[in-house]
């Protein structure tokens, strides 16, 4: 089975591209997450995480729902990230977390996918967007072929950066970074209420017809990129942005 986490769709992307290579079953982890469902699932094949990457790790929401959540049936884990540029040390506390659930680490692949995080840089154009995503294609499916045969996905070679982003950064990148206080939504907002349907921590209040952003947010992008109105600003760093959507359908 395929657990999978997404924002704005690259992980999704990932996801389906595997489930279609290997004949597997795909589930959202948002919803989960959304209405706190820590039911235990299971899978008589190997467990197939795929997430963004949030500052060089797995997204602390998605690791503590993992936590929470027992897995029946097979105790091998892969974990397929996706990232704008490298994934860092993820795979070392990828590899504790399946200890600490007595699962059995069978390795982290790395997935280069458009940018989305444009609450600190700048999505690529649609056009650029398709030919990152093509040239993801036959990574995902040299991953399909590792799993299919029951192989570990190679390991990276790891360097003192890599640790230190994955470690000391992560750990001050959720407390200095992740807040919402910056989300406003204009004049242009129809009060449609997407953003807080899509939210996975219900951090998004609808008030006098217009979206309140909680202190319980995890800035996975989700109700920015899917506006339909792009009413959502995140302080003056979104301004003149693209919003990011995965452009192409697995």
């Amino acid at each position: 089975m395929i657990l999978y986490f997404t924002g704005t769709g690259n992980s999704e992307y990932a996801a389906k591209k595997l489930a279609a290579a290997l004949g597997e079953e795909t589930m959202p982890l948002m919803e989960r997450i959304r209405h706190g469902d820590t039911s235990p699932l299971e899978s008589q094949t190997p467990w197939i995480v795929c997430t963004p990457t949030y500052a060089w790790q797995i997204p602390h929401i998605v690791r503590d729902h993992l936590r929470a959540t027992l897995l029946r049936g097979s105790r091998d884990v892969y974990f397929v990230m996706t990232c704008g540029s490298e994934i860092g040390d993820a795979g070392r506390h990828a590899a504790g977390l399946c200890a600490e659930k007595y699962l059995t680490y069978r390795g982290c692949a790395e997935v280069v996918m458009p940018e989305n995080y444009i609450a600190m840089f700048d999505a690529p154009s649609e056009a650029e967007a398709r030919k990152i995503v093509a040239a993801a294609d036959p990574v995902l499916n040299r991953l399909a072929e590792l799993i299919r045969e029951g192989k570990p996905f190679p390991a990276a070679k790891i360097g003192a950066a890599d640790k230190l982003k994955s470690g000391v950064v992560n750990k001050g990148f959720y407390p200095l970074f992740v807040h919402a206080g910056q989300f406003t939504a204009d004049e242009r907002c129809t009060g449609c209420g997407l953003c807080a349907r899509l939210c996975p921590t219900r951090a998004i209040a609808l008030r006098g017809g217009r979206p309140v952003w909680e202190d319980d947010c995890t800035h996975c992008m989700a109700c920015i990129a899917h506006c339909p109105a792009e009413a959502i600003e995140y302080g003056r760093k979104s301004l003149g942005k693209p919003r990011y959507r995965c452009p192409v359908k697995p």
